[in-house]
């Protein structure tokens, strides 16, 4: 047996988080920082391999540093106060294991990384240890020793991106002395015996020992170490190789060996390299969970129509309130000892996803009441958008001026062309509603499934009731005329509708003239009528109507489309009108605001309420701008 000193630096193991053992709350995680199992490692002095185990008997681990608050490092990095994510609270060796809880910092800095750890992305740890004795415990055949050591402390823990390889030392952390206590094996070579005649023999001949300087080559020796150890770590990153350089490092490899492997590692690389570049898109958790969140939501709101899907499946039982807390957890803050009012509030108050995850929801659901309420002016009346307030100016131009012949020799003359301009201008309409910390805590989705989505109704009713307020009004035109007028030749005294008084309506429209006077021939599309006339139009406009007797051919079969409008009946129930195509002449021309085509809404966190205010907003202006594409009779 034998003992030796050496100084060896810090040495790293791997450990992990224990699943599920995060506290959002309290921002702690625990963790098993070693299992003592041997690990292979590398003699740097005797240039050989050798197994370490770690001994967690009573006395041999110094339990001291970690339970007096050492750090949780960012990848072992001690350059400055910011390399410190969090602080050991407590560590114990029990059942053989070396267990460990941590609490990370409270920094903005530290928030992603913690996330990170709560949601299992950041999974691995590196714990650093300092030696002090090591016992021999077996040599094998092959003369490789296992080693256990017997006085040594844990240093530091460190969230790394890839844990350390077992044989890699971090060769920049602090050295300790170690003593070695080498037990030989009974089969070692003795030094051959000489017999007392031959000692005396041999001349007495007096040898100076050479005076080496052990201190100087184990610092150079440590030195070169350290130089090709970077080289090697360089040039694995350079590459994108650094799963490769604990293992380069551990097995003594040259720099030179190192850039022909990674030369040729790179050759395989290409040569598996598809032909087509692949983009794949990585969702981010916290989107994933907001997305959970606004479907659980929108399928209670109106569950025939928004169906679960497997993400917001999970939120299923969960009220209001509780998908409140789950976006604080999510955001890092905490609620623990506020009374339900307070977590309501602060999850509606606070930077979380909660307040976008209601706007969302109530987007959703206006729009989808907007879109489902029935408006029949769009299949008579023109859409169009405008870019701003400024007064609309739609012109109306006159027919081309008649060609003329021209003689030879002749001269061409200028013709002229009339003109007429209907004006208006958007105006703006809006409300708003609030979703309130009370309507949270008492998991009210009537918000979303009654109120919000009469704002879409609203909209929806309002356009019509400025369409059909232009038809029944029969305001004046810019001419000064009504709409409907004698003049316009385009109103009849009421008759019912029949083949006789379409027959009139038609010609009416088909002999309209232009501002030059010209004949324009405008054909009738659609016969709008009051809910009381509908039957009767259906009569007169369906291929299935058999005129009795079979003489009496029905023209209009087929060539009108009926359009019911109960607004109509509060004006008359008697009184129709034909409308003509409007890719073929202006009508009624109805504008939104370019680019909000539709009932919009914007959220704010509320200041006269404890809510979240939900504003609809909806930018819209209707005109008649050709009398000559329409037609009343009564």
């Amino acid at each position: 047996m034998e003992t030796r000193k050496q100084t060896i630096p810090m040495q790293t193991r791997k450990a992990q988080f224990q699943p599920d053992s995060v506290n959002a709350e309290a921002r702690t995680a625990t963790m098993v920082w070693t299992t003592g199992a041997a690990v292979r490692r590398f003699d740097w002095w005797e240039g050989r391999a050798f197994y370490e185990e770690l001994s967690l008997a009573e006395g041999h681990v110094h339990m001291d540093r970690l339970n007096n608050g050492a750090p949780l490092l960012n990848s072992h990095a001690q350059r400055d106060l910011s390399d410190i994510v969090g602080v050991v609270e407590r560590a114990w060796i029990e059942n053989g294991l070396g267990h460990a809880e941590v609490r990370f910092s409270e920094r903005a800095d530290v928030d992603p990384i913690f996330r990170d750890v709560q949601s299992g992305i950041i999974r691995n740890v590196s714990v650093g240890y300092m030696v002090h004795k090591y016992e021999t415990v077996s040599e094998d055949e092959n003369g490789v020793r296992t080693i256990r050591a017997v006085d040594w402390t844990p240093a530091e823990l460190s969230l790394v991106p890839v844990p350390a390889d077992a044989g890699a030392g971090i060769r920049s952390l602090p050295e300790s002395d170690c003593e070695f206590v080498v037990t030989k094996r009974a089969d070692s070579p003795k030094e051959p015996s000489m017999s007392q005649d031959t000692k005396a023999a041999q001349p007495a001949i007096e040898t100076p020992e050479p005076k080496v300087d052990l201190d100087k080559i184990r610092a150079e020796a440590q030195a070169a170490d350290r130089a090709r150890s970077a080289e090697i770590l360089k040039l694995c990153a350079r590459h994108g190789m650094s799963d490769l350089s604990s293992d380069l490092i551990a097995s003594g490899a040259k720099v030179e060996d190192v850039r022909a492997k990674i030369l040729d590692e790179l050759a395989e690389r290409d040569a598996k390299a598809p032909t087509m570049p692949r983009i794949e898109t990585v969702r981010d958790e916290v989107d994933t969970l907001r997305q959970g969140m606004e479907g659980v939501i929108l399928y209670r709101a109106k569950p025939e129509q928004y169906k679960l899907d497997d993400n917001s499946r999970r939120f299923v039982g969960l009220s209001m309130l509780e998908l409140a807390r789950k976006s604080l957890d999510v955001a890092g803050i905490r609620h623990e000892g506020l009374n339900v009012l307070e977590v309501a509030g602060r999850a509606m108050h606070q930077t979380t996803d909660f307040p976008e995850i209601l706007a969302n929801v109530a987007n959703k659901t206006l729009r989808s009441a907007y879109q489902a309420a029935p408006r029949t002016f769009t299949g008579w009346a023109k859409a169009n958008t405008a870019r701003d307030f400024k007064e609309i100016s739609r012109t109306q131009m006159g027919d081309s001026p008649s060609l003329v012949q021209i003689n030879e020799h002749g001269e061409y003359t200028y013709g002229t062309m009339g003109e007429m301009a209907e004006k208006y201008a958007l105006a703006t309409y809006g409300r708003i509603v609030a979703v309130t910390r009370q309507a949270i805590v008492n998991d009210d989705t009537s918000a979303f499934s009654r109120t919000i989505p009469s704002f879409g109704s609203s909209a929806a009713m309002l356009e019509s009731d400025i369409v059909y307020g232009i038809v029944t009004a029969n305001g004046n035109m810019s001419d000064g005329n009504a709409l409907f007028h004698a003049d316009h030749n385009n109103l009849d005294n009421a008759a019912v509708i029949s083949v006789a008084s379409l027959g009139v309506a038609r010609a009416r429209m088909r002999t309209q003239t232009s501002i030059n006077g010209q004949r324009i021939n405008v054909m009738p599309r659609s016969l709008l009528v009051p809910a009381a006339l509908e039957t009767i139009a259906q009569q007169f406009t369906s291929t299935a109507h058999m005129p009795d007797p079979a003489t009496n051919i029905n023209p209009f079969a087929g060539t009108l489309q009926v359009v019911a409008e109960p607004r109509l009946d509060a004006s008359s129930n008697s009184r129709w009108y034909l409308i003509a195509d409007p890719s073929q002449i202006d009508t009624v021309e109805y504008s939104y605001l370019e680019g909000s085509e539709g009932v919009y809404i914007e959220t704010r966190n509320g200041w006269e309420i404890d809510g979240v205010e939900i504003k609809a907003r909806h930018d819209f202006a209707a005109k008649a701008i050709d009398w000559r594409g329409m037609y009343r009779n009564g």
